[in-house]
């Protein structure tokens, strides 16, 4: 799940991957960015996500030019993080323990296959 909030914590779209679109591209990020449209004021939201973004997600905030993001958790999946830092963009990791859990349980049922 993601949320773009202002600076005083309003929620102005919210988005979450829905696999039963048969969407690659739908992740939670991108959706929560869709959501949004067409607007000015980018640079005065914040993004907060459930997960660490793929490299797709983590691309939008400097996209947009949304100068901060929060991830709930990276601790079980750490992906496109160093992309931020790159964009000048500021990440804080809040790793909340529902996040954690979530992703932990995520991963013990669905392991990923071996390439």
């Amino acid at each position: 799940m993601a949320v773009l909030a202002d600076a005083a914590g309003h929620i102005v779209a919210r988005g979450h991957q829905r696999v039963q679109t048969g969407d690659p591209t739908a992740h939670a990020e991108v959706v929560c960015v869709r959501n949004a449209g067409r607007r000015y004021g980018w640079p005065q939201l914040i993004l907060v996500s459930t997960l660490s973004p793929c490299i797709m997600c983590a691309g939008t905030s400097p996209l947009f030019r949304v100068p901060r993001v929060v991830i709930g958790e990276n601790r079980n999946f750490l992906s496109a993080e160093a992309l931020f830092r790159s964009a000048r963009c500021q990440r804080e990791c809040a790793r909340y323990p529902e996040c954690i859990a979530l992703m932990r349980d995520f991963h013990r049922r669905a392991p990923r296959p071996l390439e």
